[in-house]
């Protein structure tokens, strides 16, 4: 399977609705703290707007709505992984990336069969609060050869100056939060994104 190299991550069906349309083939929907009604609506709005626009769409950790909402790929981190259903995932045909920051979730993540594995944080990142210090180039390397043919998505602290070293080391894919969503010019950036990526594409 390939991914685009550049993975957009937003929080919201309004992201998703200002930024694909610039050419975004890769994003993932990531809301936290909501209730069911206000996920699954947050989900058919994203889903006709990636659908429109031939982009796709993955859904972050609520692999029991996105059976239901039929959606096609699902992401989920070590916590939901190991609380997920698997065989029910599967059975609905949803495609599977997985999370890893250390060696034990990469084995556990491998046991799952997932299409493709994320490698996190390469640098320091404001997104959240880590456990883990920053993996660097060499690990994603490392990672990258381990887990042939399985994609790998190199994720945190990543910016546009930094897209080469990524890949250069192995990553098949770059995904990118908050310096996007956190930009003065988010159009403006996703679009340096999408140019600065295509050598890859």
């Amino acid at each position: 399977m390939k991914l685009d190299p550049f993975y957009l991550i937003v929080d919201s069906a309004a992201w998703i609705e200002r930024l694909v349309p610039l050419g975004v083939k890769l994003v993932q929907l990531r809301i936290k703290d909501r209730t069911e009604d206000d996920l699954r609506g947050e989900i058919r709005a994203a889903q006709a707007i990636c659908a429109e626009h031939r982009c796709q769409l993955i859904i972050n950790d609520y692999w029991r709505l996105a059976i239901e909402e039929r959606c096609d790929f699902v992401h989920l981190g070590q916590e939901d992984l190991a609380e997920a259903d698997l065989g029910a995932i599967r059975a609905a045909g949803l495609k599977l990336g997985l999370s890893t920051h250390d060696e034990a979730e990469l084995r556990s993540a491998l046991a799952a069969e997932p299409d493709y594995v994320a490698l996190g944080p390469i640098y320091p990142t404001i997104l959240k609060k880590m456990k883990w210090a920053p993996q660097g180039l060499e690990r994603l390397a490392a990672w990258s050869e381990r887990i042939r043919p399985l994609p790998l998505v190199a994720i945190g602290g990543l910016n546009p100056e930094r897209i080469e070293g990524v890949f250069a080391h192995g990553a098949d894919s770059a995904a990118v939060v908050t310096d996007i969503t956190l930009n003065a010019d988010p159009e403006g950036r996703t679009k340096e994104w999408i140019r600065k990526t295509e050598a890859w594409r």
